[in-house]
C-alpha cells in the first residue's frame, strides 16, 4: 500500500509510523503535492500549532490541494482541526473540509485535556469491531464542535466531536497511535476502507 503522511513540520510523524510499521505498512512523509496526489491513503498527523502549521501548508500550495485529494485521507489531532474551517487557535482560516469552528476549552477547564477518554454515539466503519464504549488517547487544548460531520462524540467540559467523516475525509481528535490496541484496530479499519 502507498501510504503518505503529510509533512507540515508539525505532527506526530515517529509514533503514527511506529503504529503503522506494527500493522505491516511502511509509510512515506511528503509534502510534494504530486506524491499526495498518487498515494493510495494519506494520514494527516497531529501535534503541533494551527496557525504555523496552516502557514507551512500555504507556503507548499496543500491548502489548495488537500480539499481536492480523493482517496482515504485520515486526520488525527491538529490534523482534526486543521480539517475545520476555524480554528481560534491565534486566530486561524483553516482547511474548511468540515464547516465546523475549533474553539479552545472554557477557562474553567484544566487545559490540555491529557488522557483517556470515551468515545460515544459511534456512527462509522472506522470504528468497527471496538468494544461498545472504546477508550482513546486524548491530548489537545482545542475541540471541534458538535455538527452533522460528528460520528463519534467525547465529552471533556462539555461534549465535542471526538471524529468526523465527510465524503472520502476522516479524522479523529485522539492519538489511535497512542492508544493501545483499540488504537491499531481503528488504524487498521482507516487502511481497510
Amino acid at each position: 500500500m502507498n501510504l503518505a503522511i503529510i509533512k507540515y513540520n508539525a505532527g506526530n510523524v515517529v509514533s503514527v509510523t511506529n503504529a503503522l510499521n506494527r500493522l505491516g505498512v511502511e509509510p512515506f512523509l511528503t509534502d510534494d503535492p504530486e506524491k499526495l496526489q498518487q498515494a493510495d491513503k494519506v494520514i494527516f498527523p497531529g501535534v503541533g500549532e494551527a496557525s504555523t502549521a496552516m502557514r507551512y501548508l500555504k507556503s507548499k500550495g496543500l491548502e489548495q490541494l488537500i480539499p481536492q485529494l480523493k482517496q482515504p485521507f485520515l486526520g488525527i489531532c491538529l490534523g482534526l482541526q486543521l480539517m475545520c474551517r476555524y480554528s481560534e487557535e491565534n486566530d486561524s482560516q483553516c482547511l474548511d473540509i468540515f464547516d465546523l469552528d475549533v474553539k479552545k476549552f472554557p477557562a474553567k477547564a484544566k487545559v490540555p485535556q491529557i488522557g483517556w477518554n470515551a468515545l460515544t454515539d459511534i456512527t462509522s466503519p472506522l470504528f468497527s469491531g471496538l468494544p461498545k464504549v472504546p477508550y482513546v488517547y486524548f491530548v489537545h487544548s482545542y475541540y471541534a464542535e458538535l455538527g452533522e460531520y460528528t460520528i463519534a462524540r467525547s465529552e471533556y467540559v462539555l461534549p465535542f466531536s471526538a471524529a468526523l467523516h465527510r465524503d472520502n475525509f476522516y479524522a479523529i481528535q485522539a492519538h489511535p497511535e497512542k492508544s493501545g490496541a483499540t488504537g491499531s484496530k481503528i488504524l487498521q479499519n482507516f487502511l481497510d476502507l
